[in-house]
């Protein structure tokens, strides 16, 4: 599904020139669930937006689903975006004076879908993450894993082949961080391929995956034992 391969990415601050991927290679499985783990710096975040399609190598190649992401335009890039990847961000993105159905609804408009089925779909994402009681509430009248919630389900109403998570527990407190970290194993139990990055070994040690970067390098790539009890072989 995900394959790196040579992976560089090289980016110019004034007169110096930071290499935040060396020669990075990765192949990622169906109904995976990986953690990006390192300090910042590592590279973690610049191989995530190039596996989300928001950035591409400087070199080296990068196939999503069998295809050569560098043929791509830039609108067939953003159609990928919004129909095989849902986003999680730590900051959540919501608008904030939208209502969580309004914010769930909002990737399905770029697909040019009525109105009636927009919310149909929303309401249906949101009673899965368990917010059906609190989907006409502003982000505002939310609490942060309400938010947080809110944004899982609009990462996955579009139906995406890829979850991407960006520190998805990064602004919350330890209880809510479990839930939100149980939530997210839920959709992948229900099949989807989930890659996060995060900082917090106690949160990559939930993974089936653990993906260890240094210095723009992967330094490790451990399968563990995986939330069934079966061993994942990676």
């Amino acid at each position: 599904m995900i394959r790196l391969q040579g992976v560089m990415k090289q980016y110019q601050m004034g007169d110096q020139t930071v290499h935040a991927l060396q020669g990075v290679d990765l192949h990622i499985k169906r109904n995976e669930l990986v953690a990006f783990i390192g300090a910042s710096g590592s590279g973690k975040s610049t191989m995530m937006n190039i596996v989300g399609c928001l950035d591409r190598p400087s070199s080296g190649q990068y196939w999503l689903n069998g295809r050569e992401v560098a043929t791509m335009s830039s609108d067939e890039l953003a159609l990928v975006r919004n129909q095989e990847i849902g986003f999680i961000f730590q900051s959540f993105h919501l608008l904030p004076r939208a209502s969580a159905l309004d914010n769930v609804a909002q990737p399905l408009i770029y697909r040019g879908i009525k109105l009636r089925e927009r919310l149909a779909r929303a309401e249906e994402a949101l009673n899965k993450v368990g917010l059906g009681s609190r989907m006409h509430h502003r982000p505002n009248e939310l609490s942060g894993g309400q938010r947080q919630r809110v944004a899982i389900a609009r990462a996955l109403v579009g139906n995406p082949s890829i979850l991407l998570a960006d520190e998805p527990t990064g602004n919350l407190d330890s209880a809510t961080s479990l839930e939100i970290l149980e939530l997210i194993k839920a959709v992948h139990a229900g099949g989807q391929t989930v890659v996060m990055v995060t900082h917090e070994p106690e949160i990559a040690e939930q993974c089936q995956r653990v993906v260890r970067l240094r210095d723009g390098r992967i330094i490790s790539d451990e399968a563990r034992v995986n939330i069934s009890g079966a061993e994942n072989a990676a």
